[in-house]
């Protein structure tokens, strides 16, 4: 980090291309007590056009549109009271993965489609339980691709955690079986399994997915402890339709949005979050081990209205 850049600056480079774009549409809306409905229009596109949805824009534009502001209707006004509305759709949804089953280990299935950063994520997800000081394994029951086994294979090393892998096309609930049961001779605390991310044909995947959880279900029948969906920010309202279907196909039980640092508009995260309820565990901010961040909902709204 450059001297003088604050953390925020580098890790919400992309919230903030949402907040100026806010900040465009409502600079000029000031001085009134009450914003009339011309005022309200231009706050809701605004809103729409940064990713939040038109459920969310219209529940904001709704609470805003009751507002009386004490010191006048000026932009930074406007931007606190917006921030708000934000933070009360993102606070409930804010939950870290805890490490807390037993018997030992947690397993945590990872999905998500291909380039949506899943394997630099799980890795990432790796670091940050070591962090905490759990013991982790990896699992590489994505056998359809060569390359996401050897990619996870250097990622386990680059990390310093064990890996379980098998052939490519092997059988993904036969890896991992194998390392449901290393991990548990081992101690390990956290089993993290990358799955494949094809949704050419669900029917496939579906069943793919089904018989991990039945082969889970035989070693510890509380397993698949979590179903983390890895998204891809700049995929902006295309991610809402990927967590439709991977929710029917998987039972996702959490999110982790990815690619937070550049140009992506992180109001998708609102929309998700008012149109799904899952918790969102993490974002990630940058490329290094150490950029996947616990989700602040009260940051991130602030950043993406523009007051952080």
């Amino acid at each position: 980090m450059s001297e003088g850049t604050s953390w925020t600056e580098r890790v919400f480079g992309g919230l903030r291309k949402t907040s100026e774009r806010l900040g465009e549409n409502l600079a000029g809306i000031v001085s009134k007590t009450r914003l009339d409905e011309a005022q309200l229009d231009d706050i809701e596109d605004a809103l729409i056009l940064s990713d939040l949805g038109p459920r969310v824009a219209a529940r904001i534009r709704e609470r805003l549109a009751e507002e009386r502001f004490e010191r006048g209707a000026d932009e930074q006004a406007i931007k606190e009271a917006v921030a708000e509305e934000i933070a009360k759709i993102l606070r409930p949804v804010a939950k870290p993965i805890d490490i807390v089953a037993f018997p030992r280990p947690q397993v945590i299935l990872v999905i998500g489609v291909n380039g949506s950063g899943k394997t630099t994520t799980i890795a990432k997800l790796a670091h940050y339980f070591q962090e905490l000081d759990y013991g982790v394994m990896l699992a590489a029951g994505d056998t359809f691709r060569a390359a996401a086994i050897g990619q996870l294979k250097v990622w386990a090393e680059r990390v310093g955690v064990p890996i379980i892998t098998g052939p490519e096309g092997g059988d993904p609930a036969s890896i991992v079986f194998d390392a449901v049961k290393a991990a548990t001779d081992q101690g390990i605390d956290a089993l993290i399994v990358d799955t494949a991310g094809r949704l050419q044909n669900k029917r496939e995947l579906m069943d793919e997915l089904a018989k991990i959880r039945r082969v889970l279900g035989r070693l510890n029948p509380e397993a698949p402890h979590d179903v983390v969906l890895v998204l891809d920010a700049t995929n902006g309202q295309n991610a809402l339709q990927q967590i439709e279907i991977f929710k029917e196909v998987a039972g996702v039980t959490g999110l982790i949005m990815t690619k937070l640092d550049g140009t992506a508009r992180g109001g998708v995260l609102v929309a998700a979050a008012e149109q799904y309820g899952l918790p969102i565990h993490a974002i990630g901010v940058g490329e290094r081990l150490d950029d996947l961040r616990p989700f602040d909902p009260d940051l991130v709204a602030r950043v993406i209205a523009g007051v952080a």
